[in-house]
C-alpha cells in the first residue's frame, strides 16, 4: 500500500522514482508489522466479548437460579401456611364447635398472646400453633361447661323459694303475678331456665344489690356456680349485670343458721357471657340442697340488676351414710 502511494505520487509530479531495495524492503517490513498488529487486536477484541458474553451469561444463569430458589421458598411457605391452616379447621371440626368463635373471640385470643409473649420473653411472633393451642384450650372448658349437670334447673325440679324485691314497671306490674304467699314471683323462674342469650329475658331485681335463694332438685356435693348474662353481641346495655356476688349453701329446710359460703367472685364484662366459678377447696364433700346467691353490686345501673341465668354444679352423693352426715 505504502508502495503504490510513492508510485502515485512520483506520477503526479511528472518526475521519475528511482526505488532503493533498502527502502522497499523497509516498506515490506511496515505493512508486515501493521498487518500483523492488526491481527492481533482483532483476536484480543474477539477473546474479549466472548469474555463478556460468557460474564453475562453467568450472571443471568446465577439470577435466574437466585429467582427460582427464591419462588420455590416462597411455594413452600404458602404450602406451610396452607397445611397449617387445614390443620387448624380440621382440629376446630373434630370439636363441633367451630360456631363459638366469633372474630372477636379470635381477634382476642391473638391479642392476649401478643401481651404473654412480649411479656415472657420480648419475642412479639405468634406462631399458629399457639393460636391452636389457646383456642383448643378455650372450647375445652367451654365444652367441659356445657357438658356439667345444672342442679338449679327449674324443669329438672329447682325453684326460687325466695327473692329480694323485684324492680316492676308499672305498665306490666299485672305480668308479674305471685305465687301463692310466698312473695316470689312467677317470673323468677326465668333465672332457672336457658335464656339463649335472648335480651330481656331475665328476672330484674330492684336496685344494684339483693339475692336469691333457690331449693336444688335434690342433695348435692356442689363442684361450681354458673351466673349468665345477656351477650354483648346483642345488648347496648350491660350495667344492669351483677358485679361482685357471694354463693352460700346448706342443707335441709330453710334453716340459713348453718349456711357456708360456697364461691365469692365478680362477674367481667369483657369475658363470656356466662362465666363458672370453682367452689371454694374448703367445702370438700359437704351437701347442700340450697343456695342463696347474694350480689352487692353491680356494673353501673342505680334502678335495677338482671339476673338471666344462675346453674349449680356438682354431684350427688353415692353414699346413704354421706347423706346421714
Amino acid at each position: 500500500m505504502i508502495r503504490k502511494l510513492a508510485l502515485k505520487s512520483a506520477d503526479s509530479s511528472g518526475g521519475s522514482l528511482v526505488v532503493v531495495p533498502d527502502f522497499v524492503q523497509r516498506i515490506d517490513e511496515v505493512e508486515s508489522f501493521v498487518k500483523t498488529k492488526m491481527t492481533m487486536m482483532q483476536v484480543h477484541v474477539d477473546v474479549v466479548d466472548k469474555k463478556i458474553e460468557s460474564e453475562v451469561g453467568g450472571l443471568r444463569r446465577e439470577l435466574s437460579d437466585k429467582i427460582e430458589e427464591n419462588a420455590g421458598e416462597v411455594n413452600h411457605r404458602f404450602e406451610k401456611l396452607d397445611s397449617k391452616s387445614e390443620m387448624l379447621e380440621k382440629k376446630l371440626g373434630e370439636l363441633g364447635v367451630v360456631e363459638f368463635l366469633s372474630k372477636e373471640d379470635l381477634e382476642k385470643i391473638f391479642g392476649d398472646l401478643m401481651n404473654v409473649k412480649g411479656a415472657d420473653n420480648g419475642d412479639m411472633e405468634v406462631s399458629l400453633d399457639d393460636i391452636i393451642m389457646t383456642t383448643r384450650d378455650m372450647l375445652l372448658k367451654e365444652i367441659q361447661r356445657l357438658d356439667r349437670v345444672d342442679y338449679a334447673l327449674s324443669s329438672g325440679g329447682a325453684m326460687v323459694v325466695r327473692h329480694s324485691k323485684p324492680f316492676i314497671i308499672e305498665k306490666v306490674r299485672r305480668w308479674f303475678r305471685k305465687i301463692s304467699l310466698t312473695m316470689v314471683y312467677r317470673d323468677s323462674e326465668k333465672m332457672l331456665k336457658p335464656s339463649f342469650g335472648e335480651p330481656s329475658q331475665c328476672f330484674p331485681l330492684k336496685g344494684d344489690s339483693g339475692f336469691v335463694q333457690i331449693r336444688l332438685r335434690t342433695t348435692i356435693i356442689p363442684e361450681a356456680i354458673t351466673l349468665e348474662h345477656v351477650d354483648k353481641a346483642v345488648a347496648y346495655d350491660r350495667s344492669n349485670a351483677p358485679k361482685n356476688c357471694r354463693v352460700y349453701g346448706w342443707h335441709q329446710g330453710y334453716d340459713t343458721g348453718n349456711m357456708f359460703l360456697l364461691a365469692e367472685f365478680s362477674y367481667d364484662l369483657e369475658k363470656s357471657n356466662a362465666q363458672t366459678f370453682n367452689v371454694l377447696d374448703s367445702m370438700g364433700s359437704s351437701l347442700v340442697d340450697m343456695i342463696r346467691h347474694d350480689f352487692t353490686s353491680n356494673h353501673g345501673s342505680p334502678s335495677h340488676t338482671c339476673i338471666y341465668r344462675l346453674q349449680v354444679h356438682g354431684h350427688e352423693p353415692t353414699s346413704i351414710s354421706m347423706l346421714a352426715t
